[in-house]
């Protein structure tokens, strides 16, 4: 198959991406995510892929990047924020209602594929792909293709807990249960809730940053800082080549100045030659690695 269409089902609205062989976008387009109900997320799913093929008149290959993992055990859905997809086969209810086999990955996942194709990673063996945003997750892929693990649960770095802390580092409870979670510190609540200041958004304290306010300023810095030692972590371990960092935090520029310049003090070696980048896809690097993801289906 020469076309690929990638899914992006989220919380809220759900993206299709139909690509061409080269990576070219031949279409695009988001509908509403009918929030709560299994059968009409189905449903929408197989509307948005026949809406595609009928106007491309072509029959594609199939991606799917969802907000949970699929479970080794059960092949059913695990670890979903849109919690209405917990437990249920969507992996077999989709590959029977559009007649084809298809892939499944976390969202997260599919990003890291999507930089590592023909992104900001692109011809590197390995790379870590970051989410920090609403949340913090995060996908590793080598050699092209994604790491999953035998759990599926691979790249999830946002349930370790914050390495190397210092003693003013507060340790609040995280939605998974643990407490200290890396999540509470680099996403975007977690970035807001640790701020002197806990009624403004990361977006605020950032936008207070770039005017000069010294408390936001100074808290931009703890988060780089908390940022290049949950990232020397993940290089002691798995040494990528490359890491691309995604979602709404990921455009401060600040970033990329600040933790390279910081994360060797935690680095298991005398030099550090990872490169840490900003997407090339920006929003749309999930849905594109979805397509990705179908295209290395091969042939049905």
């Amino acid at each position: 198959m020469s076309m690929h269409i990638g899914i992006d089902l989220g919380g809220s609205k759900t993206e299709l991406i139909a690509l061409d062989g080269q990576g070219g976008v031949l279409m695009r387009f988001r509908t509403p995510t009918p929030r709560g109900d299994y059968a009409a997320t189905l449903s929408n799913i197989v509307k948005m892929v026949q809406q595609a093929e009928a106007a491309l008149g072509e029959q594609a290959s199939v991606g799917l990047g969802i907000p949970g993992a699929l479970s080794r055990r059960t092949g059913r859905v695990k670890n979903a924020n849109a919690t209405w997809l917990i437990g249920q086969d969507l992996l077999g209810d989709l590959q029977q209602l559009l007649g084809r086999p298809l892939r499944i990955e976390n969202d997260a996942n599919c990003f890291a594929l999507s930089e590592a194709t023909d992104g900001a990673g692109a011809g590197a063996q390995s790379v870590f792909g970051v989410i920090i945003g609403t949340g913090c997750g995060g996908g590793l892929v080598y050699g092209g293709q994604v790491l999953s693990g035998i759990n599926a649960i691979a790249g999830e770095w946002g349930h370790n807990p914050l390495p190397w802390a210092a003693e003013e580092d507060a340790m609040h409870p995280c939605y998974c249960g643990q407490q200290g979670c890396l999540e509470t510190f680099l996403s975007g609540p977690g970035m807001a809730r640790h701020f002197v200041d806990d009624g403004l958004s990361a977006k605020e304290i950032v936008h207070l940053a770039q005017k000069g306010d010294p408390a936001a300023e100074a808290h931009l810095m703890r988060y780089c800082t908390w940022l290049a030692k949950g990232l020397a972590s993940v290089i002691n371990v798995f040494d990528p080549d490359v890491i691309v960092l995604g979602g709404g935090l990921s455009n401060i520029r600040l970033l990329y100045e600040q933790v390279p310049q910081l994360w060797h003090q935690w680095i298991f070696s005398d030099q550090v030659e990872t490169r840490l980048q900003p997407p090339r896809y920006g929003d749309s690097s999930g849905v594109r690695g979805a397509a990705w993801l179908g295209a290395q289906q091969g042939a049905w």
